[in-house]
């Protein structure tokens, strides 16, 4: 009996201890548990860090490092949060994983009942490295809110110096717009007395059009844009070539997208022609680089020719109940040494002689001059010119005008109150294109024409350096052209050049030299311009324009 009531004592001691054993699982799941919820909890808030972005313009280079700190600190905080979120979710696993322990250590109890003092023996001895994992839970928490606050502060910081980054750089925007317009201003000044000068000296204005880049040279090689303009500055113009930046100024420059109203601003030349003033303007350019376009355009959107002309016939109209005008109109062309009359049905061939009249102007024997009353007759006219035109396709352009291009208007006027007569002359001329025979692939017929147009336009370089060093003798003679362009360079004319180039890598070489000989051509002085007029039977030729 005694040793009964010891049995049933141990099996009631047995029962306690396994009560307080699963008593003590349960309480550590249940603090699992609670853990797991906390943290679930802190893992569903928003969070408190905020990005702030905005976009200035800045021009400033102390705004700009400013910024370029701010950014690098900002990419510091962002890395910190990210490592911040890595150790959650370590720590996520972690809990993950003590609940797996857990479930495993609770259906090893029940699964191995028989043997359950072993296996509590066994839970003692895992219990402590999982009390210790759960124990440093808390601290861990503690540190992710703390960094949290410090990520949030910082934050708060870093908007507010970037707001005092943005105001700083706007006041650096307002600050260099003010400076840009000062030199816009300045640039405009210098350009009225640079014009004043060059009126007073007789210079030839040399204009510079840029030609766009045309979609059909968009798919060779080569086709790189090296010749930029600079919207502050409307005389100058860069050329990269060979890594290296060329600079050009000249008395205009037209960038690659003005339309052709803007480049036929001529009217000025075109009043003094019609006051008794000789005058010039011709295009000069590589080939395939816009010339003919600029002069004579298309029918819808014509060039300085016509533009020119209507002009002319509408200052005229203005003028009808004080002056009377008579206008005549020639046309020739100059192919390979021989000139020919554009306006004659069989292309006569001509000569050019001095006019005997006595007054050593250069005269040309069975040229055909036609009076034209009005812009819609000269209209024909300068159709019935282009279709006679030689032209004729080359590697380089398949419209080449293979001739030097020269239309001359004279405008006879008659003052009605004092019978004062003016005599003015309007020379439009086209030159034809410089080429480089290796890159055109003239061969043949076309390798003569590019030899003789080669020659001509050297012939006038030859002149242009003779006038620019104010020699006693200029080489007109040299060639045809040079011959034919003696009344409008030589002295008391109003001359104007524009001179044609490409923007693209694969013509640098050819629009290099257009430049350099239009820089020759700008240091040119012909003189003031002198007035050709008759009053009571005497001529007069005033010393400047009244321009």
């Amino acid at each position: 009996q005694q040793q009964a009531e010891q049995l049933s004592h141990l099996e009631h001691q047995r029962e306690q201890s396994e009560w307080r054993k699963a008593e003590e699982l349960r309480r550590r799941e249940e603090c699992v548990r609670e853990l797991k919820l906390e943290l679930d909890k802190e893992r569903n808030k928003e969070p408190v860090v905020k990005y702030v972005t905005q976009t200035v313009e800045i021009e400033s280079p102390s705004t700009l490092l400013q910024l370029s700190e701010a950014r690098q600190q900002n990419e510091q905080l962002s890395e910190k949060l990210r490592n911040q979120r890595e150790r959650c979710r370590h720590l996520e696993e972690n809990v993950r994983h003590s609940d797996e322990v857990s479930c495993n250590l609770q259906h090893k109890v029940f699964k191995l009942y028989p043997f359950q003092n072993s296996s509590i023996a066994c839970l003692y001895v895992k219990f402590p490295a999982l009390q210790k994992r759960l124990s440093a839970l808390p601290s861990t928490l503690r540190t992710i809110k703390t960094d949290y606050a410090s990520l949030r502060s910082q934050v708060r910081n870093f908007s507010d110096f970037y707001g005092t980054a943005i105001k700083e750089a706007k006041k650096q925007v307002k600050a260099n717009k003010d400076l840009i317009e000062k030199y816009r201003k300045e640039v405009a000044l210098r350009r009225k007395y640079h014009e004043q000068l060059v009126e007073l000296k007789g210079n030839i204005r040399v204009l510079c059009r840029v030609k766009p880049v045309l979609k059909e040279d968009q798919h060779e090689e080569g086709q790189t844009v090296v010749v930029t303009t600079d919207p502050n500055n409307e005389s100058a113009l860069t050329v990269l070539s060979k890594g290296k930046a060329k600079n050009f100024e000249l008395d205009k420059v037209f960038h690659p997208q003005a339309t052709q109203e803007e480049v036929s601003r001529v009217k000025p030349l075109i009043t003094s022609c019609i006051d008794g003033y000789h005058v010039c303007i011709f295009a000069y350019g590589q080939t395939g680089s816009g010339k003919t376009y600029t002069m004579e355009g298309s029918v819808e959107n014509p060039g300085i020719n016509q533009r020119a002309l209507k002009h002319l016939f509408n200052e005229i109209e203005e003028r009808k109940d004080m002056w009377t005008y008579t206008v005549s109109v020639s046309s020739v062309e100059i192919y390979n040494e021989v000139l020919r009359d554009l306006l004659s049905k069989d292309g006569e061939k001509l000569d050019i002689k001095i006019n005997p009249d006595g007054t050593g102007q250069l005269h040309v024997p069975g040229l055909r001059v036609m009076e034209v009353k009005s812009f819609q007759h000269i209209k024909k006219i300068l159709a019935i010119a282009r279709k006679n035109r030689i032209t004729f396709g080359t590697q380089m352009n398949q419209h080449s005008s293979r001739s030097h291009a020269l239309l001359t208007v004279t405008v006879l006027g008659t003052d009605l109150a004092s019978g004062a007569k003016t005599t003015g002359k309007l020379n439009l001329v086209d030159l034809a294109g410089s080429e480089r025979v290796w890159k055109s692939g003239a061969e043949g017929e076309r390798l003569k024409e590019a030899q003789n147009i080669n020659r001509s336009l050297l012939a006038l370089g030859d002149v242009i350096q003779a006038l620019k060093a104010h020699q006693t003798h200029i080489p007109f003679r040299n060639s045809r052209l040079t011959y034919l362009l003696q009344d409008s360079l030589g002295k008391g004319n109003k001359t104007a050049m524009v001179v044609q180039v490409s923007s693209l890598e694969s013509n640098v070489g050819e629009t290099l030299c257009s430049l350099k000989f239009a820089q020759r051509v700008c240091k040119v002085e012909l003189g003031p311009a002198a007035r050709k007029i008759e009053t009571g039977g005497h001529n007069e030729s005033p010393h400047s324009s009244p321009e």
